[in-house]
């Protein structure tokens, strides 16, 4: 996927790696980079000051905002879908409720997104979706039951989304990071990867056409041992 002069969207564009997403994509070449989320007002100024950033509202669980952004940004070449939320919890005994809350944004949050650009990344073929999971999509992590079987939903779809668009013209990448420094895991205490830089190697996989990205050292690291032995790695992660 050719970055310089793409046409991109981000969900989730508000804060954290979303945010870091649209600078990295903008620093690349992209010629229009669309800055989403539920509340646009959200959208930090450091994002929004530059002129190739359009501002638009999706609310990926939303089925009407998500088609009146698709009527908008006609011109979409590259879809990154980054949005996503997470709720904490144990298998026995997380807030199930919460747990749906996480399914129907990380996972069919991620497909209506999808589904409703696909038709335009044809029409303005070649492109790509990139689906932004994580590495705990491959072995879930004590605590985060919910999240990890959202993420894990995720990368099954991604999967058969590359599956279905094969000959298309439309690639379907998914990015694996670890822990993240942003609010999302604020208190969590972990290694924990600067945004900036998973931005920098997500977009940069993204241009030298790489199917999977593990966009930090240790994803990278774990990574090297899931295509190994996936057991070893749910051992790991499971402490």
């Amino acid at each position: 996927m050719n970055v310089n002069d793409s046409i991109a969207l981000v969900t989730g564009a508000n804060r954290g790696l979303g945010a870091r997403l649209v600078s990295q994509l903008l620093d690349a070449g992209a010629s229009k980079v669309y800055a989403t989320a539920r509340d646009p007002r959200a959208i930090t100024p450091a994002v929004s000051a530059d002129p190739r950033v359009s501002i638009l509202t999706l609310d990926v669980t939303d089925q009407s905002s998500v088609d009146a952004a698709a009527k908008v940004a006609t011109d979409v070449t590259l879809l990154v879908n980054n949005a996503g939320v997470l709720g904490f919890g144990g298998a026995l005994d997380g807030d199930l409720d919460l747990f749906q809350r996480d399914m129907l944004t990380n996972q069919i949050g991620l497909l209506r997104v999808s589904q409703a650009f696909v038709p335009i990344l044809t029409e303005n073929a070649p492109g790509a979706i990139v689906n932004v999971l994580t590495l705990i999509a491959l072995a879930p992590v004590v605590g985060m039951a919910g999240y990890c079987a959202s993420k894990a939903a995720a990368h099954s779809i991604t999967q058969s989304l590359r599956a279905e668009l094969r000959g298309t013209g439309i690639e379907v990448v998914g990015a694996y990071p670890g822990g993240i420094d942003t609010d999302m895991l604020a208190g969590v205490d972990a290694v924990k990867a600067p945004p900036r830089v998973v931005a920098e190697r997500i977009v940069a996989g993204i241009a030298t056409g790489q199917t999977v990205i593990w966009p930090d050292d240790a994803s990278a690291g774990a990574g090297s041992v899931y295509l190994t032995d996936p057991l070893r790695l749910e051992g790991m992660l499971a402490g």
